[in-house]
């Protein structure tokens, strides 16, 4: 392949592995080249601990997806998640006199509603708008050519730890690769797995990491929340291991050979081995009882996603539902109990958008990583795009 390929990379730095996806832009398409994956122990609760840890396995992983390509690239679009939030704003821009909006007011009153005040260890990491006011007339999305005297821009913008930022940036500098934007994970398995469609009659994304569970509520196309929470696929894990008496590892294969949630085909009589410790043993447990320790730590994870859901007032507005991502929305029966926990239908998540992807990325997984890297696409784009972008999209400043 030619040295002026445009090429898109997504990495997607999770809690346990890291995943490189490697694209190409072809005639406006974007087409797979190849993937990479490498295990890693870098990260602490949601924290990089280790960063050396984390460039070995980003090295690993970009050399594995190099190797399928045939091609090395310089640069990646990064997901950032763990310690993001958001915050609405509003930026005011009045002009003095009646007179039409021209494209500049618009992207002018967005950059005054991104001037929030800050804590001292965050930074912006995107700026979302979701519509305008117009001299006190809400909900416009593109009033470009409009007459009025008062703008008023409304804006999500989502922030992240700085400290945290600046070590994921230089881990990946470490592994000898440039950084050419990072992005909200949530924001990522969105744009790979809901079309404008969906955002626009209301949505949310829930991608379920294993150290935390990234959200991003869509309605009318504008990102409304974007949340990280504490919680995640090692969590249920961990009360496994506890409730079960078991080591970590033995409790990791319980949950995913075993695990199933509500499932009625499930017996309360079936039983299971468990491991024990050396010296001991095998021992039995009721497979139903595994299950319900695995339940109601997902209940919990979507309390509090619902909780957030309500925050927006969305609660019955989600007429697309919930869309789940990530390696925990692998565990059988999770689309079950969203739907219970949530009341909306709930789907996997899986990447469309990309020509030649491969069908065994075809799940929830490698959906961040494949958002990532068609985001990379959208960039290498982005004068284009703008030309041709007549909606609220081409005004996001990041």
């Amino acid at each position: 392949m030619g040295s002026k390929a445009k090429l898109a990379v997504g990495l997607d730095l999770g809690s346990t592995s890291t995943r490189v996806v490697i694209c190409v832009l072809e005639d406006d398409t974007l087409k797979f080249l190849g993937y990479g994956v490498a295990p890693v122990q870098a990260w602490s609760r949601s924290r990089l601990s280790d960063q050396e840890a984390l460039a070995h396995s980003i090295r690993f992983a970009l050399h594995e997806a190099e190797l399928r390509a045939q091609v090395s690239p310089e640069s990646a679009v990064i997901g950032v998640g763990g310690s993001v939030s958001g915050v609405n704003s509003r930026g005011l821009y009045e002009f003095g006199r009646r007179r039409e909006i021209e494209p500049d007011d618009l992207r002018y009153a967005v950059e005054l509603g991104a001037r929030v005040r800050l804590e001292d260890d965050r930074l912006v990491l995107q700026i979302c708008p979701q519509d305008f006011t117009l001299d006190g007339r809400a909900g416009y999305r593109n009033p470009k050519g409009i007459l009025c005297a008062r703008l008023e821009a409304n804006i999500h913008v989502v922030t992240a730890s700085i400290q945290d930022h600046q070590a994921l940036l230089a881990a990946v500098h470490q592994a000898h690769l440039a950084v050419e934007e990072s992005i909200f994970e949530g924001i990522a398995a969105a744009y790979a797995s809901v079309v404008p469609e969906d955002r626009a009659r209301g949505v949310v994304v829930i991608d379920i990491g294993a150290q935390s569970t990234h959200v991003a509520v869509y309605d009318g196309e504008a990102l409304l929340l974007a949340a990280a929470l504490p919680v995640g696929g090692d969590h249920l894990t961990r009360d496994v291991s506890w409730l079960l008496k078991v080591n970590y590892e033995d409790a990791e294969n319980l949950k995913r050979e075993y695990g199933a949630l509500n499932d009625p085909l499930i017996s309360k009589h079936s039983l299971i081995e468990i491991p024990s410790a050396e010296g001991r043993g095998m021992r039995e447990a009721s497979r139903h009882q595994l299950n319900e320790i695995l339940e109601a730590r997902v209940e919990e994870i979507f309390d509090r996603v619902y909780a957030e859901v309500l925050r927006v007032g969305m609660e019955k507005s989600l007429l697309e539902g919930a869309v789940l991502t990530g390696g925990g929305a692998m565990l059988p029966g999770m689309c079950d109990v969203a739907e219970r926990v949530l009341n909306c239908q709930a789907r996997n998540g899986l990447a469309i958008g990309i020509d030649q992807w491969p069908q065994e990325l075809d799940n929830p997984v490698w959906t961040t990583a494949a958002g990532l890297a068609m985001y990379h696409g959208r960039l290498r784009l982005k004068r284009e795009w703008k030309r041709a972008s007549a909606g609220l999209a081409g005004l996001v400043l990041k």
